[in-house]
């Protein structure tokens, strides 16, 4: 058996898997569940048609259930341990959570689970010229591509990964960091750009997160200390269990990518194939 963790913060962790009630996590998280719930719930109620949002609700609703599973679930408990379940995390986070969420396009619902008063001011902050500016930049897709990729290797550079693994507030800055920029990048891709362009810059993004997850899994000495001090607990060198985290992100987690890109070149292909038809 392992013994207790002291990874992501200084509270002592228990020996046996548990679910996590981070308030930083928990409040925010139900905040968006009840928010979307009263929004689908009035939007209901004012159209004739109701049926039309089924599909962004399951949407939604899975991209939030997987962001609570990596977060909450034991899941977590166990990437305190394993650098190798730390990462399965920050990818649930980043390849799954965020383009369920993405899809859905929940903003407006999300809008109207607000009081009317809040919802209005809401909606002026949001048409505000800065605020519409900053989002198109973050939005565009060669910003949001360099924006998430610059996170996600800042965020592995040994030290500073560390760091967050030791200290609860960088820790949950990191998550924070991860989510904000996948939302941005999966935005850009899925609702902002062509699908030649969204392919290229998904593309782009499998091959410096496979380059990275192979720096990890090939490095000859342990390169993140602090997540990998507990994997002797476990059956795992350090090494070992570095190198599994860096295959993790080398295979699976380019692969979602790969995927992605496919679909969105195969979208691209019939959209011409239609263009030329038509054309005929």
């Amino acid at each position: 058996m392992a013994w207790p963790a002291l990874a992501h913060g200084d509270d002592a962790h228990g020996l046996e898997p548990a679910w996590t009630f981070d308030p930083w996590i928990v409040v925010p998280l139900g905040t968006l569940a009840v928010l979307y719930c009263l929004g689908a719930a009035r939007l209901a109620r004012r159209t004739r048609r109701p049926g039309g949002t089924h599909r962004r609700i399951c949407l939604y609703s899975a991209g939030i259930l997987t962001l609570a599973g990596a977060l909450l679930s034991p899941l977590h408990w166990l990437g305190e341990h394993l650098f190798t379940f730390h990462m399965i995390e920050h990818e649930i986070v980043m390849a799954v959570s965020a383009p369920l969420i993405v899809l859905a396009r929940p903003i407006g619902i999300l809008l109207w689970g607000l009081p009317a008063r809040a919802r209005m001011a809401a909606g002026m902050l949001m048409r505000a010229p800065l605020m519409r500016e900053l989002w198109d930049r973050g939005t565009s897709a060669t910003s949001a591509t360099i924006l998430h990729g610059v996170a996600i290797w800042a965020w592995h550079v040994p030290i500073v990964f560390d760091a967050a693994v030791t200290n609860p507030a960088v820790h949950r800055f990191q998550h924070l960091t991860f989510f904000a920029t996948a939302i941005l990048f999966w935005w850009a891709l899925v609702w902002r750009s062509d699908y030649g362009p969204a392919a290229w810059h998904l593309f782009f993004t499998m091959i410096h997160t496979s380059v990275l997850g192979a720096l990890m899994a090939l490095a000859p000495r342990v390169l993140y200390v602090a997540q990998t001090q507990a994997a002797m607990a476990w059956g795992l060198t350090p090494l070992e269990d570095q190198q599994l985290a860096g295959m993790i992100m080398w295979v699976p987690a380019g692969t979602i990518y790969a995927g992605a890109a496919l679909t969105m070149l195969a979208l691209w292909i019939r959209g011409s194939s239609e263009r030329k038809a038509q054309n005929v």
